[in-house]
């Protein structure tokens, strides 16, 4: 699926390479050339992924990055280091500030879209093209297809938000996730709209799946938010 991708890089040839690539991989890129500007954007909008320069100009890649995993809002946010230095202590001094990825200059085009499509699956898999399937559930998001599996298969038809409350909730099972979370990672932060949103669109989604009797895997966290079951119990819809 098309993810928004920061792309944080002062070099304007490198800039424009990667922004390029990203475009034919299917993604948008946001360019910023050092860390002022990324934060201004992303005080606007949060982007799905950063790729970020260790060497900035002004305040540098690793000093931004700790910044971005102390802060709440930011701190998920699935980030690869983009740097020339490639000694194995600057590799371990960029994943200990939290970056999920460190990729070397020169690097291939091919290279880094494959590292951002593995750390997409790994950190943020509601964004990737990979189908899903729990409990009996199938979810492709690829043809935009919900259906049972097994010989007596039955085609759900859900409405384009409730498609997205779905996949995220399948991607990231068992996990208790708040409204103002699901607001976040389905609707946007960016998207100001009231928390009793999640609610009307979950009494949708659980319409939508009750002709196949997984409606109960949507469960209700008294006092907590929503969840998506992979065994659920009547007590907890």
């Amino acid at each position: 699926m098309r993810a928004s991708i920061l792309v944080v890089e002062d070099e304007p040839s490198i800039s424009e390479l990667i922004a390029v690539n990203l475009k034919h991989a299917g993604h948008d890129a946001i360019r910023a050339y050092d860390a002022e500007q990324a934060q201004r954007l992303i005080g606007e909008v949060l982007p799905d992924l950063i790729l970020l320069d260790w060497m900035l100009p002004g305040k540098s890649g690793m000093a931004f990055a700790k910044e971005l995993r102390a802060n709440e809002r930011t701190r998920d946010i699935p980030l690869i280091m983009l740097t020339a230095r490639g000694e194995e202590s600057d590799k371990v001094a960029a994943l200990e500030t939290g970056a999920d990825d460190y990729v070397t200059k020169p690097f291939s085009p091919k290279e880094l879209m494959a590292r951002i499509k593995a750390v997409l699956r790994r950190r943020a898999p509601q964004l990737t093209e990979d189908a899903v399937a729990i409990n009996g559930l199938l979810l492709d998001p690829a043809t935009h297809r919900v259906r049972t599996e097994g010989a007596d298969e039955v085609r759900l038809e859900l409405g384009p938000t409730e498609f997205r409350l779905l996949h995220f909730l399948m991607t990231h099972p068992e996990r208790v996730h708040s409204r103002t979370q699901l607001l976040d990672r389905v609707w946007g932060d960016h998207v100001f709209v009231e928390e009793r949103t999640v609610d009307v669109h979950i009494k949708r989604l659980r319409a939508a799946l009750k002709p196949a009797g997984h409606d109960l895997m949507i469960e209700t966290v008294r006092g907590s938010g929503y969840r998506l079951a992979r065994t659920p119990t009547a007590a907890a819809a």
